[in-house]
């Protein structure tokens, strides 16, 4: 079955004019004006590889020798 969700009519938090919207947040104009402003690009992270701490030995089992 498909959920019709009801709209709510709402004054908008951000720029204090009135909207009407599925939520509560700010209105179409303002998320636009925050997307420009705020978006981030995604880039690339490169990790170091993973070194255990000196403190931690290694475990009996995997050292096990045939």
């Amino acid at each position: 079955t498909v959920t019709v969700m009801e709209t709510l009519s709402f004054t908008c938090p951000r720029c204090a004019a009135e909207a009407t919207a599925r939520f509560y947040g700010p209105c179409d104009t303002c998320r636009d004006q925050l997307r420009a402003t705020l978006r981030g690009e995604a880039r690339e992270i490169e990790l170091a590889e993973y070194e255990p701490k000196m403190n931690v030995t290694p475990n009996a089992v995997a050292l096990k020798d045939d």
